[in-house]
């Protein structure tokens, strides 16, 4: 579903609702459930503070590129602890989970492999959970929450469990991307393996290159995904009072899958770095074998050499001046290059 841009003009409304709007260029999207079920959708922002304070009501505020008149009404609008707009407002926080007295903050980011490079593509968002309430703000669009809105809308009948229930899907494509991530880059490692032993492979520099790349990855999708394992653990405990007993297995399984990407993302590491020491192990072993092959080579060609340096000396020796004494010095020559060939065959030198 396509962002809708929403600008309204304040009107006259009840004390509840302030006379303030979100501005033109900010991005927003809404959505209204009420007892469970979808009731309203991009509906004007202005109408959120009576949809709020309305009974059985939840309500979802996607915003887009905010601008500090935003983050204003915000705290206006849902009383947002200053310090949490303020780690909002400020991009590159680390991934983490603040409580505060009647709301918690989020910071947490989106992380894809890109399919023409070995970097991650990193897309930052941050979330605020109210009783009643869930505020998403993203700096651009390159977060899909179009996904986000899919998974609410293929499980409507969990829409009773209100904000819990939102913010389990939001969870769930967050840590589904790192766990796409980690397998894509698995699958790479992989291709490198299957390269690394190939007589006909890359050069050694771009091996390690793309080596090096996979590893500075996989340590930055660790930062990403290892705070993710306190943050969920930590919405699952009762005395935050987010989570809903029925949400509990389906926020076990985004755990779950926490716990995998953490674990995979460590034993990738190190499988990088047995990549890393093979291929300088490989690479040795190769140059050893060229080593010997050229020592071997070496060996056969002193061998006419030496006899013709020893025939060309102006001394008499058997066969001097003689046509047998050249047959001679060609047979010898011939015959031990030839034995030499074959021993170093033999040996594998060659």
């Amino acid at each position: 579903m396509p962002d809708t841009a929403v600008t309204a003009a304040p009107t006259a409304t009840s004390t509840a609702t302030s006379t303030a709007t979100l501005s033109a260029t900010s991005t927003v999207r809404t959505r209204l459930y009420r007892d469970g079920k979808l009731a309203l959708e991009n509906f004007p922002a202005a109408e959120i503070s009576d949809h709020v304070a309305e009974d059985g009501s939840v309500v979802w505020l996607d915003l887009c590129a905010p601008t500090p008149d935003d983050f204003a009404l915000l705290t206006e609008e849902f009383g947002l602890h200053e310090l949490a707009v303020e780690d909002a407002r400020h991009e590159h926080q680390r991934p983490k989970l603040d409580r505060y007295k009647d709301h918690c903050f989020l910071s947490m980011y989106a992380v894809c492999a890109a399919h023409d490079h070995e970097d991650l593509v990193i897309r930052e968002l941050s979330v605020f959970v109210t009783a009643n309430a869930l505020i998403t703000v993203r700096t651009d669009d390159r977060f899909d929450m179009d996904d986000v809105v899919s998974r609410w809308d293929d499980a409507p009948e969990l829409g009773q469990f209100g904000v819990g229930f939102l913010l389990h899907g939001l969870l769930d494509h967050v840590v589904d991307g790192h766990f796409r991530a980690v397998q894509d880059m698995d699958d790479r490692i992989e291709e490198l393996e299957d390269i690394l032993f190939d007589a006909n492979a890359k050069e050694t520099r771009d091996i390690q290159r793309a080596s090096f790349a996979l590893r500075k990855s996989l340590v930055r999708l660790r930062r990403m995904a290892l705070p993710m394992r306190e943050m969920v653990n930590t919405l699952m405990r009762r005395d935050v009072h987010v989570v809903a007993d029925p949400m509990m297995p389906y926020y076990q399984d985004v755990y779950d899958h926490v716990l995998r990407v953490t674990e995979w993302t460590e034993s990738l590491r190190d499988m990088v770095g047995s990549i890393m020491e093979t291929n300088l192990t490989v690479q040795g072993n190769r140059m050893n074998m060229i080593m010997k092959k050229v020592t071997s080579w070496a060996s056969i060609v002193a061998v006419p050499t030496a006899v013709t340096g020893f025939y060309g000396q102006n001394v008499p020796y058997p066969g001097f001046g003689t046509e047998w004494g050249f047959w001679v010095s060609t047979g010898v020559t011939i015959g031990i290059s030839v034995a030499l060939y074959f021993g170093f065959k033999r040996r594998d030198w060659i």
